[in-house]
């Protein structure tokens, strides 16, 4: 697999690049580096429907068990719950077993430090260090000093307590539909909004260990739209396999990204002096329609890398406490530690309630531009020499001068395949995917 840990744990094919025997060493070495200086360190699990699950949670379980550290299984629950619980029931960590919004085959471990935050690079490294190279030496404890298994059976309830008091308005005389993707969600979130009044229609719900994101949830939220729009709903509420990312559509049938929900949300937190610094944190990633729709209402856009981390990161070494990624994941720091699919939905709905504005309308107060991907296929040595290239740097200059403050252009070379990635954004479709797949050319034929 090489490098075990990715912008989101260690993920790869369940029981081939994933196997027993890494969850076991993952285990041991992450409750080990996370709990080494308690003496009888306790250390949460949780996990989502896929059905290589079960084989990896025991695993995992021995793993913890076996440096003396006790496992508090808590069964399917939702990624965020995970990190929520972590800081709810005193542990002095949490991991997830998932693999978000990939298909069924795969799988993946992430670990939560005690406080529910996803792990540092250097405390990754220092896992990845003792699993793959040995770099330091496990306890082996023996007699009443070896770790249990504790399963633990309130913890959905607990965690849809704690959505519960997210809220300051009922959500009596809303229609939402849900698609839980067969996933983690399926249980908390029907138990969430029914809980607060609302009118529930509830897709994929159904879990049987191969469904998990099977042509549904937040990366396949066609059969949403088409039902909202069959059952006359105020909205639709899309969750991935995890539920820590959302995507959300309108009583139209249209889609509302999260971009979108980061402006809704983000301009009823300014409105009700919530945000702070009146800055919503994004990613390079996010439209341009996001920005200037911000900067209008007097906020701002602070931009980091592609991923939810580096967001939080952003968030915490800067004092916000609101930001997000296009793609979903959105972080209400004021109530939780990473992103948060169902607590997302609570609070886009807790919107439409205060305004009385429909779904479709809120949206509309962005423009949003269209953005256009392509991967330019170059020598892995060479992906980042781009930069240093003046043809191509020239060839830049001119799409950015043609676009001027209507749109903009974006590089970036993967950290995981040997493409650089040309993303540009503009307000006409035709013109950007020309201009995007010249520069793509472009960049083959110097640095291919």
């Amino acid at each position: 697999m090489g490098r075990l840990f990715g912008t989101d744990g260690v993920r790869g094919l369940a029981n081939s690049e994933l196997t027993c025997k890494m969850a076991f060493e993952l285990g041991q070495a992450g409750a080990y580096v996370l709990t080494m200086a308690k003496h009888k360190p306790r250390i949460l699990i949780g996990r989502d429907t896929r059905i290589s699950g079960d084989m990896l949670e025991a695993a995992l379980t021995a793993g913890i068990c076996s440096v003396g550290a006790e496992a508090i299984v808590a069964g399917v629950i939702p990624t965020p719950a995970v990190a929520y619980l972590t800081r709810h029931y005193g542990a002095d960590a949490g991991v997830v077993i998932s693999a978000s919004h990939n298909t069924m085959e795969y799988n993946g471990i992430k670990f939560f430090d005690s406080r529910g935050y996803k792990l540092p690079d250097e405390l990754e490294d220092r896992i990845e260090g003792i699993v793959l190279d040995g770099k330091e030496t496990m306890p082996v404890p023996t007699g009443i000093e070896v770790g249990r298994r504790v399963r633990i059976r309130n913890a959905v309830k607990d965690y849809v307590k704690f959505l519960r008091g997210t809220m300051d308005t009922e959500l009596n005389g809303l229609k939402i539909v849900l698609d839980c993707a067969n996933g983690a969600s399926y249980e908390a979130a029907p138990m969430v909004f029914e809980s607060l009044g609302a009118e529930v229609i509830i897709t994929y719900h159904t879990p049987d260990g191969t469904n998990i994101n099977d042509y549904c949830g937040s990366t396949h939220p066609e059969k949403l739209q088409s039902l909202v729009l069959e059952t006359g709903a105020d909205a639709g509420l899309a969750f991935d396999g995890d539920a820590d990312r959302l995507i959300a559509v309108s009583e139209h049938g249209n889609l509302v990204d999260g971009d979108q929900i980061m402006l809704i949300c983000g301009l009823d937190m300014k409105n009700r002096g919530l945000l702070k610094q009146n800055t919503v944190v994004g990613t390079v990633m996010s439209n341009l329609g996001l920005e200037n729709a911000l900067k209008s209402a007097g906020c701002r856009l602070e931009k980091t890398r592609v991923g939810d981390r580096y967001v939080l990161e952003k968030m915490l070494e800067e004092g916000y406490n609101f930001g997000g990624e296009q793609s979903g994941h959105v972080i209400f720091l004021d109530y939780n530690t990473t992103g948060d699919g169902i607590l997302t939905a609570l609070q886009l709905l807790g919107v439409m309630k205060r305004s009385g504005r429909p779904l479709s309308e809120l949206a509309s107060d962005m423009r949003k531009y269209p953005q256009v991907l392509v991967n330019a296929r170059v020598s892995e040595q060479k992906k980042n020499n781009y930069q240093d290239d003046e043809i191509i740097q020239e060839e830049i200059r001119k799409i950015e001068e043609r676009f001027q403050d209507e749109g903009r252009v974006l590089i970036r070379p993967s950290g995981t395949e040997p493409v650089v990635r040309v993303m540009i954004e503009g307000t006409d479709q035709r013109e950007i995917e020309e201009q995007a797949v010249g520069l793509a050319k472009l960049i083959e034929s110097r640095l291919g």
